[in-house]
C-alpha cells in the first residue's frame, strides 16, 4: 500500500466556467498543485526542475469524472505517489468535495536531460525519498496548499 498524501484546495474563479463549474482541464491544475506541493514541502525537492540537469515532462494522463466541483467549494485532494522506474514518476489522485469523490486520475512523468532532451534517471536521493513513501504503511499525511495562503504561482 503506498502512503496517501492529502492536500486541500478552494476552487478558484479560473477553475470555472461563467456557471462556476469546474472545466475538465482544471483538475489538471489541483493534480499539478498537489505533486508541486508534494515534492516541494514534503520531500524537500524542486519540481518540476529537479536540478540544473535533470526536469519532468508528463508522458501520460487521465482524469475520470464523477461529479462536478464549484465555485468555492473546498476540495481534498489525495496524492499517491508511485516510483515506476529511476526515470518514471507516476502520481495517482482522488479528490472530494465533502467526502465525496468527485474525479480520479494520474500523472505519468519521465526525468529528462534538459540539455538533449532524453530520458534520464533521477538521483538516487529522490528515488529513495520517493519509494520510501510510496512503500510506506503509515496513515495518511495531511498537508495544507500554500495556494490557500493568497499565493498564486
Amino acid at each position: 500500500m503506498s502512503q496517501e498524501i492529502v492536500f486541500t484546495d478552494r476552487v478558484r474563479i479560473y477553475d470555472t466556467d461563467a456557471q462556476g463549474i469546474v472545466h475538465y482541464a482544471g483538475y489538471y491544475r489541483f493534480f499539478t498543485d498537489a505533486a508541486e506541493s508534494f515534492m516541494h514541502d514534503t520531500l524537500g525537492i524542486s519540481y518540476p526542475l529537479l536540478d540544473e540537469k535533470t526536469w519532468f515532462v508528463v508522458v501520460e494522463s487521465e482524469a475520470r469524472y464523477y461529479k462536478s466541483a464549484k465555485l468555492g467549494d473546498e476540495l481534498s485532494v489525495i496524492l499517491k505517489p508511485k516510483l515506476l522506474s529511476p526515470k518514471t514518476l507516476r502520481f495517482d489522485f482522488e479528490i472530494f468535495v465533502s467526502g465525496s469523490a468527485i474525479c480520479a486520475g494520474h500523472i505519468t512523468q519521465v526525468s529528462i536531460n534538459r540539455q538533449h532532451w532524453k530520458s534520464s534517471p533521477m538521483s538516487q536521493a529522490v528515488q529513495e525519498k520517493i519509494k520510501l513513501l510510496s512503500e510506506s504503511k503509515n496513515p495518511r499525511i495531511k498537508l495544507k496548499r500554500r495556494a490557500q495562503q493568497g499565493k498564486r504561482r
